[in-house]
């Protein structure tokens, strides 16, 4: 191709220049220039005035002056447009227009929306960083600690229960103060929701839905240290029934009222309690209707010989679907629920759940056809239900003088043994080795002012970890929580540790013995553990709920302060949210390990970490299952 040029042309083959073709060039592209100029109004250049006759300033101006041109010149030298193009010109600023005014109402009208669902819809409530302590104030004694979580305001965060005896039993005014108080705070910052009187001190505190499917009405159990089970509506806190003490006779509850299918078929779960009678041996079942607290038929009394705490009452469904009850005076036995409802109706008709049986348990029965199946008795402690692998039914973890023993539920023989010297605290289960097997960590004492933390297998019984720790503080509670990934962190108080000590038996605190603080412990790093926070007083209890919306788990204590004297210990609850805390917490190197954990590795791990729901937290038709002494 050949290059075009400015002024002339040349042949691809650089010929000779040739100034008659150069002309004709200059004279057509001259023309063209002066004929566009005058069809825009007469501007020849950027300096002559509108409507000034144009200079010839070359030779081909001159030349193309006398061609005929694409418009005329007005006299006063405007363009005289055709009537057409005026009406084009005033159609197309009217679409203009109209574009410009659609789209700016479009923004201002989209702008308001945003606005109005800015401020009517309400954000979820962010809680990674909710981390809140409140002091109720002078405890006026009392041994029990009764606490627990559930969303009685519906917004998505689990507030905490918890029952105390005020101090004093009368105020300045000489106006008397109850006996016991019922407290709900709220679980985003700790400011109370409502409060409610109640009659004697309460030994537990059980939320739950009563009614199948409806979740929107929680309902609050307390069960008293005498002769109180009144039910409350955990979003009011107003009491919705109370059991008529005179239906227990002279006896007195015995333990926390356990929850039951629908025996009287009336939509919603009914309860049972358990009570004394004239002489400790002497029990006596009731059975509750769990929507007018009244007795559902007469008490049904079972005369137990065994010697040690009691056991239960614990509610236990077979993989068949037939329910039993656990119970027992250092042993456990149990009693199939459908022949206390028959003695307590005194009737053969039975509900569709009553009528089904567990012929494995049923083969356990003594040999006079008594109605109690001996599960266990040997010098029995604590009694647990555990979830099974594979399985819709639990197995049995009890806590004797001697050890731990796991009775498989199918057909309640041991599926291991593991022997254990002194007394023990409650196990609590979690997810710590790979094979999906519910495992268990143990606090023992060991020596004076030291216990050891210990984790068990929950496949074969086996101890997979332990070390021994500092401690004061007496039967401190241990807990867990459970993370996307099918494993938990354990959290247990202990006093301050110091580095890495060669002996991994022995760790000597640092700190006064007084300061206690909350350890974590996560299977991937056993070498490791974070030291999340501390506390001055005793521990006496805790619980960790979950926040679905964000992924986190937040742990609840309740803690007496340290008393003076003639002050009584305050009471303080405090929550913690783990995902902070796990940013925020310090590392305590247990041992060295190759390659050596860095900061960094560990932050970035722990960062990543979602808690969920505990799949092993067993469950009975809504009631925690767990074992009372």
């Amino acid at each position: 191709t050949g290059w075009h040029l400015s002024r002339g042309k040349k042949s691809p083959d650089l010929g000779e220049y040739d100034p008659l073709t150069q002309a004709d060039s200059d004279e057509s592209e001259d023309d063209l220039v002066l004929n566009l100029q005058q069809k825009n109004g007469g501007v020849k250049n950027g300096k002559s005035p509108l409507g000034e006759a144009p200079e010839p300033d070359s030779d081909a101006e001159v030349a193309g002056a006398g061609k005929p041109r694409l418009s005329e010149v007005t006299p006063e030298g405007y363009p005289l447009e055709p009537l057409g193009a005026l009406e084009q010109k005033a159609a197309s600023s009217i679409v203009s227009y109209v574009r410009t005014s659609v789209f700016l109402l479009m923004l201002v009208v989209s702008m308001v929306l945003v606005l109005v669902c800015a401020f009517l819809i309400p954000c979820p409530p962010r809680d990674l960083h909710s981390t809140w302590s409140r002091h109720l104030g002078p405890q006026g004694g009392g041994d029990l600690s009764p606490l627990d979580l559930a969303d009685v305001n519906g917004d998505g965060l689990r507030d905490v229960l918890l029952s105390f005896v005020p101090s004093g039993n009368g105020s300045a005014s000489g106006v008397s103060r109850p006996p016991a108080v019922l407290v709900c705070l709220s679980g985003m910052n700790g400011s109370t929701l409502w409060s409610s009187p109640l009659p004697e001190e309460a030994r537990d505190i059980t939320c739950l839905d009563l009614t199948p499917g409806d979740m929107a009405k929680t309902v609050c159990l307390v069960t008293g240290t005498h002769k109180m089970l009144s039910a409350f509506n955990g979003t009011s806190g107003k009491a919705m029934w109370t059991l008529n003490p005179n239906y227990l006779s002279n006896g007195t509850l015995a333990a926390p009222a356990v929850v039951l299918p629908d025996v009287d078929e009336d939509g919603v779960r009914d309860l049972a309690v358990l009570a004394f009678g004239d002489l400790q041996q002497d029990l006596c079942f009731l059975l509750v209707s769990g929507r007018t607290g009244s007795p559902v038929g007469r008490p049904v009394k079972y005369n137990i010989v065994g010697v040690g705490n009691l056991i239960g009452p614990q509610v236990y469904i077979t993989a068949s679907g037939a329910t039993y009850i656990l119970f027992g005076f250092g042993n456990i036995q149990a009693v199939a629920l459908r022949d206390i409802f028959i003695q307590a109706q005194n009737r053969d008709n039975l509900p569709p759940s009553l009528q089904i049986e567990e012929p494995e348990w049923e083969k356990q029965r003594s040999v006079n056809l008594s109605e109690l199946i001996d599960v266990y008795s040997d010098g029995v402690e604590l009694l647990q239900m555990v979830k099974a692998p594979d399985s819709n039914s639990s197995n049995l973890l009890i806590t004797t003088r001697q050890g731990l023993v796991l009775l498989r539920g199918q057909n309640l023989t041991p599926s291991w043994v593991l022997g254990l010297q002194g007394p023990h605290s409650q196990p609590t289960p979690g997810y710590f080795t790979d094979d999906e097997t519910i495992d268990f960590l143990l606090q023992i004492p060991n020596g004076v002012g030291m216990k050891k933390v210990m984790v068990v297998d929950g496949d074969s019984g086996l101890v997979t970890w332990s070390y021994s720790i500092p401690c004061h503080m007496k039967e401190t509670p241990a807990t867990s929580a459970a993370t996307v990934e099918q494993k938990s962190v354990f959290l247990f108080w202990a006093e301050g540790l110091s580095a890495a000590s060669p002996n991994p038996d022995v760790v000597l605190g640092t700190g006064p013995p007084s300061l206690h603080h909350l350890y974590l412990l996560h299977p991937t790093f056993p070498s490791i553990l974070l030291d999340l926070a501390n506390a001055t007083g005793t521990v006496t209890a805790s619980e960790v709920g979950i926040n679905d919306l964000w992924k986190d788990a937040f742990y609840v204590t309740r803690t007496t302060g340290p008393s003076s004297e003639g002050h009584p210990a305050p009471l303080v609850v405090s929550k913690l949210s783990l995902r902070w805390a796990l940013m925020e917490g310090q590392m305590v190197q247990l041992e060295e390990t190759t390659p050596k954990i860095g900061r960094g590795e560990l932050r970035r791990f722990l960062s990543r970490i979602k808690f969920v729901d505990s799949p092993y937290q067993v469950t009975s038709l809504g009631k925690k299952v767990s074992g009372y002494s």
